[in-house]
């Protein structure tokens, strides 16, 4: 049941730009579904502020989501987007139409050029463990994932964390 998550090629812009989701791409015909999403708008918390470049406490599109694969849950994610920019967009629904919200953030404009990934492992909190229904001793993988646009504005932050067990990391790129 693993999947194979391909941190370069997945982000690429003909995915998302012809109307595929990024999470199309690690299916691979298998049936990854979303359960959970939840979408509101908040104060940025201090770590997020920083990385957008907004004031602490300014507005942020919350867009938090449970990933299922073939009926078992594998990742938990929650993007980040700067509330003025994506106010009234899409971008703030559930289902934010073909492409995601990288399609919906070009639409605006400010379409992703750039992405930086941070990756690190950890033991899963309780809430974590119980959403992601892990078995103890069951690490997590942690992917923190800034998109920025050509001006090197970021415009999403989104922390991710992994069901170790469910995923290989792979990363192919230029010598």
């Amino acid at each position: 049941m693993t999947l194979r998550r391909r941190g370069i090629a997945r982000l690429a812009r003909e995915g998302w730009d012809g109307g595929r989701s990024v999470w199309e791409s690690e299916a691979e015909g298998r049936v990854l579904t979303v359960d959970e999403i939840v979408v509101r708008e908040g104060p940025a918390p201090e770590r997020i502020a920083a990385v957008l470049r907004l004031d602490a406490g300014e507005p942020v599109c919350v867009r938090s989501r449970r990933y299922v694969l073939d009926g078992k849950p594998v990742l938990l994610a929650t993007s980040y987007l700067p509330g003025a920019l994506v106010a009234g967009s899409p971008v703030t629904w559930p289902d934010p139409g073909p492409g995601g919200i990288y399609a919906r953030l070009a639409d605006l404009g400010h379409a992703p050029a750039r992405f930086r990934e941070e990756v690190r492992a950890r033991m899963p909190s309780q809430e974590e463990a119980g959403r992601l229904g892990l078995g103890s001793g069951v690490p997590v993988v942690l992917v923190c994932r800034t998109a920025y646009t050509a001006q090197a504005r970021a415009v999403e932050v989104n922390e991710m964390v992994l069901d170790s067990a469910a995923y290989i990391l792979e990363y192919g790129f230029e010598a």
